[in-house]
This record gives structure tokens, C-alpha cells and sequence, in this order.
């Protein structure tokens, strides 16, 4: 109908690589290592986290950055986060905005899920982060989560959180880790998502 005119690939997304947790401490995402592409080669990327569970009851999904030639996961973050819950009982549903959920110039890892993921045996965390553009050396790098958990209290979790790490420097590493105890079981599939 166009003549060709526009093109049906737009914001395609690419497989840049699958990591599958078992007992890990952390699952890392490094430019450059074990065939992993986190520059300039899209302006997007995706994070997938796919029923990750953690070893230790009660804990949240985290995820920080290293700028690039940097170690120590210590990048600067202002980030907002709230949550909708609601119980397996019906009798707590939430909206709460969580001031210990968010940064002003921190540099802690920054909670994803807003509320402790438990480890019984059906509970898990899911969730998509995208994070905008982190080859970039003249902006800050923004990032947006949405993800959904089990909670140890047996309510569900919708958690929504936003923010950037308040740096000009390339972002090349981000980590995933929970914040006390191994992750058990999960799967972290990194995209590039191209003509965005």
C-alpha cells in the first residue's frame, strides 16, 4: 500500500545473548566479554528477567552500572519507583510510592522489585528494564523498569521504576543481584533493539 515506502523492521530487536542462573551471586552483562554487545551499536537495550528465584527468603531483585574502564558498580542514580499489591487473601491491595525504593544521587544498587521476592518453590520475580542509549558521552543514561513478583507474603507485586545513571561517561557493565543471597534459578536475556 506504501510502495515499499516504509519499512516493516523498525524497532526490531536482537538477541545479543541468554545467561541462565543456578546459585550465581550475580548475572553480569559486560561489553566485550562472552560475546556481549552493550555500545553504540543500538540506541536501546532490553533486559528480560524471566522467573528468577532467590535462594534466600524474602529478598529484591537490584541492578547497577559500571561506566566504562570502571569497577565497583558504584555509578551515581536518581531513580523514582511505586508499586501496586495486592494480597492472595484480597485484603491488602497497595498503591504506595516507596521512598526507600528510590535514589537522589546514590550509589547503591538501585531495587527493581519493590518489595521481597520469596523462595518458595512457585514464587519468582519477572521483569523488563530498558536502558536508553548507554554509549552516549554527552547525556545522563535513562533507564525504565516494569516487573511483576511473588512476595514472600504471598501478594503480588507490580513495580515500576525510573531513573538515570547521573553520568556523561559510557555505560558498558550492568549486574543483576539480589540483595542478600544467591539467585537459585532465573533466565536474563539481553536485546539490542535497533532503528529506535
Amino acid at each position: 500500500a506504501d510502495a515499499g515506502a516504509f519499512s516493516v523492521s523498525l524497532g526490531a530487536m536482537t538477541l545479543i545473548k541468554t545467561i541462565t542462573a543456578s546459585n550465581d551471586a550475580n548475572v553480569d552483562f559486560e561489553h566485550g566479554s562472552s560475546s556481549v554487545v552493550l555500545d553504540s551499536t543500538y540506541p536501546v537495550y532490553k533486559f528480560e528477567l524471566i522467573n528468577v528465584h532467590p535462594v534466600t527468603d524474602g529478598q529484591k531483585i537490584t541492578f547497577q552500572g559500571n561506566a566504562a574502564g570502571e569497577t565497583g558498580f558504584n555509578e551515581t542514580i536518581t531513580s523514582t519507583a511505586f508499586d501496586a499489591e495486592h494480597s492472595e487473601a484480597a485484603n491488602t491491595p497497595n498503591l504506595n510510592y516507596n521512598t526507600s525504593g528510590d535514589q537522589a544521587q546514590g550509589t547503591a544498587y538501585q531495587m527493581l522489585s519493590q518489595n521481597n521476592v520469596g523462595n518458595d518453590n512457585d514464587q519468582s520475580a519477572v521483569g523488563t528494564l530498558f536502558l536508553f542509549n548507554p554509549s552516549s558521552t554527552t547525556f545522563v543514561k535513562h533507564f525504565i523498569y516494569t516487573g511483576n513478583s511473588l512476595n514472600s507474603g504471598d501478594y503480588n507485586s507490580n513495580d515500576f521504576v525510573a531513573g538515570y545513571f547521573n553520568t556523561t561517561a559510557a555505560i558498558d557493565q550492568i549486574i543483576f543481584k539480589f540483595e542478600s543471597g544467591n539467585i537459585d534459578s532465573g533466565t536474563f536475556k539481553l536485546y539490542g533493539v535497533k532503528d529506535s
